[in-house]
């Protein structure tokens, strides 16, 4: 059975915990969410619960300072 928002693409440049847990429920709804980390990776990844609030996304590593990047 598809999601709610099944076809909806959310670009996740969000850190912390409420952004992440905002676009976790997004996927979990059926959104293709792509997370966008820094170079180096997210640093909230060190943390236990980044397991869940990343599960259903997608990742990319751009460095958004760079004008090929962005």
């Amino acid at each position: 059975m598809p999601g709610a928002l099944e076809g909806l693409r959310i670009v996740d440049l969000t850190t912390g915990l409420a952004g992440p847990l905002a676009t976790m429920v997004l996927s979990d709804h059926g959104a293709d969410v792509v997370k966008v980390e820094p170079p180096g990776g997210d640093p909230q990844r060190s943390y236990v619960g980044s397991v869940v609030t990343n599960r259903g996304k997608r990742s990319a590593v751009l460095d958004l300072d760079s004008p090929a990047d962005r």
